[in-house]
């Protein structure tokens, strides 16, 4: 595109802009317009065109203003049918004043967004408008409440707003339980094999989520500015957060270990220096039942930064048994005395096959490593069997079980002479 086409463009662009000000200026101040319309309009106007409509919006304010103190001083020294004839005048130009004052509270609060001079002073003056109610006539008190239920800015606009805020809640409420239905059978069909405490956590993290988001809709609807609500909520995030870094340390531990999973409710571990069966789990602890029947409750976070030991995590596991015999005794009948125990033991599994082999030329003895497979649920029957029936068989059979021993040599040494 050639540079004269360009700068064409941009005057003929110029010339509009020029001419689109000023409607958009007497848009701004146009007393016909309904508030949406004139947040739609506010969106396009710059700060001199808002400066020009906060003048006249709220100078149209001070005049009802001033036309209704002036009703209210002559209602004062009237009595009878007059006072209740200005009354009614009273509330009608008070629903009108009402009304120019939403509107241009819409223009205040615009203006006092772009840093315009006076911004706050027209809001507070806008704030404090008063009713002008004779507090000592119960007629011209129930005439105003009839008139606010009446009025559209008034008793049906809110009662419309409350039932759309107890609509919302309900909906939402009801969208939150569909929420975890969904979530839940998502996880029931998914070939992840997750526990069922984290399975809860997501399904109740999701329904509270969605309910939330409903509470926070629900408050916008009836005129509750919920971005100062959700910063305030931020901010005391941030602070509980910070009090309690070790709980969070141990939350986000908690979720590693239900994601990872490894070990579950049932199985016997060693973790963070205990050994034990585990009996619950959350997302803060895991607790432990030792062998003894004590209770130990360890902090996740102290798990996950360390080893993690599942002594039940597979269902067969190997008992390392060390027998010894005397240097004097045959080799060859304790390895046969080894195997015919291990093979004929009844919960002995074939298959991986059992081990017995002559392992170390100890110090006192001469050491057979006896290594044989069984279900995890018998690993200490199989162990206590097997010990119990090499003693008995080793004493049958002449085998020697020595006890540590040293042999001393003695020289000659040279006595004193008597």
């Amino acid at each position: 595109m050639s540079p004269s086409r360009i700068m064409s463009r941009a005057i003929v662009l110029g010339f509009l802009f020029f001419l689109s000000a000023p409607l958009l200026s007497q848009s701004l101040t146009d007393e016909a317009a309904t508030i949406d319309q004139l947040e739609t309009r506010l969106k396009a106007a710059d700060k001199e065109a808002v400066t020009a409509a906060m003048t006249v919006w709220v100078d149209r304010v001070r005049s009802k203003e001033a036309e209704l103190v002036a009703l209210v001083e002559k209602r004062s020294s009237v009595e009878g049918d007059e006072k209740s004839r200005l009354e009614e005048q009273i509330d009608a130009l008070r629903t009108e004043r009402d009304a120019l004052a939403d509107k241009a509270m819409v223009i205040v609060k615009a203006a006092k967004a772009q840093g315009v001079d006076g911004a706050d002073a027209n809001e507070a003056f806008l704030s404090g408008l008063s009713t002008h109610l004779d507090l000592k006539d119960p007629n011209a008190l129930l005439t105003f409440a009839l008139n606010w239920i009446k009025s559209p800015q008034g008793g049906i606009k809110w009662g419309l707003n409350i039932l759309a805020f107890f609509a919302i809640i309900i909906g939402f409420k009801i969208l939150s339980r569909i929420a975890g239905k969904v979530v839940a059978k998502t996880m029931k069909a998914s070939r992840m094999q997750v526990s069922d405490l984290l399975r809860d956590f997501f399904i109740n993290t999701v329904r509270k989520t969605v309910y939330f988001i409903g509470i926070m809709m629900a408050l916008g609807q009836i005129g509750i500015d919920i971005g100062p609500l959700l910063a305030g909520i931020g901010v005391m995030g941030f602070v509980v957060g910070f009090a309690l870094q070790g709980t969070l340390s141990n939350f986000a531990s908690g979720i590693m270990i239900l994601l990872y999973r490894p070990y579950d409710i049932g199985d016997v571990v060693s973790a963070a220096g205990a050994t034990g069966k585990v009996t619950a789990m959350s997302l803060v602890s895991t607790t432990l039942t030792t062998p003894d029947n004590q209770i130990v409750v360890i902090p996740n976070s102290s798990i996950w930064g360390g080893v993690i030991t599942n002594i039940t995590g597979n269902d067969t596991r190997r008992v390392d048994l060390v027998f010894g015999i005397g240097y004097d005794d045959d080799i060859g009948l304790a390895l046969r005395v080894l195997e015919d125990i291990v093979t004929k033991h009844p919960k002995v599994l074939e298959s991986p096959a059992p081990v017995v082999q002559l392992h170390e030329l100890a110090d006192s003895s001469v050491n057979f490593v006896v290594r044989p497979w069984s279900k995890t649920s018998d690993y200490w029957t199989v162990y206590w069997d097997i010990t119990k029936e090499v003693k008995e068989r080793f004493d049958k059979e002449g085998l020697s079980i020595p006890y540590p021993q040293q042999d001393i040599h003695l020289h000659g040494l040279p006595t004193d002479a008597a």
